[in-house]
């Protein structure tokens, strides 16, 4: 008997990628960076889309790599494989930190450096407000349309406190079992199909 793979393929939930909106991996993408992933977009227009892996924590201190930080408990991760020399940030103070842009409700990306370690450093802003991501993730204009067609990725909506304290396996699960029971089943799947 043949059994049906079909719950594998990603059926139209007719969400679209786009600022704010999540992508969820499929559960057999191997890709270092992406295996179970769950990336919020924070651009998405003709020249491509960008976005941050929130569930790949990574064991460094803020002041281990950016200077002028106190040691404090702010949540990073690996934001994705491009321009790992870089880090960048998402927050919930976006009336704080000025030059910041608005990804979603409540949840803000970059703004000034300066102020937001000011904050941090003095306490005006609390490290649970902040989370930040060595690299980021990117598709170069149509390779993500691409990508969702070969059923690599679920689009869908995330809440603001996954975004801000999903940071593990776990999340994938938990977005996963919001959505319809096709996408459940593929939590009960090993990440290697022959590993039975």
């Amino acid at each position: 008997m043949k059994e049906n793979l079909d719950f594998f393929k990603i059926q139209s939930n007719n969400m679209l990628p786009q600022r704010g909106r999540a992508l969820i991996a499929e559960p057999f993408l191997q890709d270092t960076y992406f295996k179970r992933s769950v990336v919020l977009l924070t651009e998405h227009n003709e020249e491509g889309t960008l976005g941050f892996v929130i569930n790949n924590p990574v064991d460094f201190r803020i002041n281990e790599i950016i200077k002028g930080f106190q040691d404090m408990d702010c949540l990073v991760s690996s934001g994705g494989p491009v321009r790992t020399d870089t880090v960048h940030y998402l927050h919930t103070v976006g009336h704080l930190l000025p030059e910041c842009e608005k990804v979603m409700e409540s949840i803000y990306w970059g703004g000034d450096l300066e102020v937001l370690k000011k904050g941090l450093n003095d306490g005006w802003i609390q490290h649970y407000q902040v989370r930040f991501f060595v690299g980021y993730s990117s598709w170069y204009p149509g390779q993500l349309t691409r990508e969702i067609s070969e059923n690599s990725w679920l689009v869908t909506e995330i809440d603001g406190l996954d975004v801000m304290h999903g940071t593990d396996f776990r999340l994938w699960e938990k977005v996963l079992n919001q959505e319809e029971e096709r996408y459940q089943m593929w939590t009960r799947y090993p990440e290697n199909p022959l590993w039975n």
